[in-house]
């Protein structure tokens, strides 16, 4: 057991009451490490108290049902998950706790927790969780290794992207070896999808705007959301399926999200480097898959510009290195 698997499940170990939180605007893998490490706790200590904390996620209900705390009686333990920053974490204020944690798989942003285990080469953090299980004393149950697979599969989408490595095949070999997992079943929850959303799927591809750069993107507003009957979650989740248009090599969804009252702003890549533009604007993410939080579509439209500017100034470099 290296040190920082030995300093995690020591801390573990030693407290009570442990909250588990992660970035707002949850997404699969911070769902699956969340719900996987909790399983993984209660397992190994059925009497501590621990809690998944953070704004519901309707879209991705099949991962797992938040705790509903109004006040954690005692501040002990806070497990970060999937989270670079202290402004992005939902539901939990880590100065407020005696311990704070943080395993993340995003470039580094800030120190703000007593211990950070932080693997940029880690496809997901659910990836770093089914590593903490197989090297500690933390039970590995069926239920964990459920969710820490659709959160490690939908992060790399099904294997697809660069990041999944030979050790994430080699974790994931383990975790099924070692659970016995049928994982053929679990795809159903995570890719069905109903009518409604196939038609707003359609409505998206019919009014991408793509520019004379290869930059697309789509601005939507609460009555498109509203007319196909989804939110803005649903919107950004959706932004995976268009990898693989040729005349794109960045792409942004734009979709107003009443709830939070922002912008919600989602980015992929499949070249030029996208996440420091987002960080510019208060965002964060990977290289090639980031996020954003607009106040409006005003700096929503400086957002396209300088994004359109990145695809150009790439373009220049590539045609100039051929």
């Amino acid at each position: 057991m290296n040190s920082t698997y030995r300093q995690i499940y020591k801390k573990i170990k030693k407290y009570n009451t442990i909250v588990i939180a992660r970035h707002v605007g949850a997404d699969p893998d911070a769902l699956g490490s969340s719900f996987g490490l909790k399983e993984a706790i209660l397992s190994t200590f059925p009497t501590k108290n621990v809690y998944v904390v953070g704004a519901s996620a309707a879209k991705f209900k099949y991962m797992g049902t938040m705790d509903k705390v109004t006040e954690i009686p005692n501040k002990e333990l806070l497990i970060v998950l999937d989270t670079p920053d202290k402004k992005r974490v939902d539901g939990a204020d880590p100065n407020k706790f005696e311990c704070c944690i943080k395993i993340d798989h995003h470039p580094f942003v800030e120190e703000f927790a007593d211990i950070e285990w932080i693997d940029e080469d880690a496809s997901s953090t659910s990836q770093m969780i089914i590593e903490l299980l197989l090297n500690t004393k933390l039970n590995l149950t069926e239920k964990s290794a459920i969710a820490l697979f659709r959160g490690l599969v939908s992060d790399t989408e099904r294997f697809l992207y660069s990041y999944t490595t030979v050790k994430t095949f080699r974790l994931v070999a383990d975790l099924i070896e070692k659970t016995n997992l049928d994982f053929s079943n679990l795809y159903q929850a995570m890719y069905m999808r109903n009518m409604q959303e196939i038609k707003f799927y359609a409505y998206i591809m019919n009014n991408l705007t793509i520019t004379e750069n290869n930059f697309g993107y789509i601005k939507m507003d609460e009555d498109v959301l509203t007319e196909y009957g989804v939110d803005s979650a649903t919107a950004g989740n959706m932004i995976n399926n268009f990898n693989y248009i040729d005349e794109m090599i960045v792409w942004a969804f734009f979709s107003k999200d009443t709830v939070n009252n922002n912008i919600r702003c989602s980015i992929r890549s499949r070249g030029p480097i996208i996440n420091d533009v987002a960080v510019s604007f208060g965002g964060g993410g990977h290289i090639y898959a980031s996020g954003i939080k607009a106040e409006s579509f005003e700096v929503v439209d400086e957002i396209i510009v300088e994004l359109d500017e990145l695809c150009k100034e790439y373009k220049n470099e590539q045609t100039k290195a051929e």
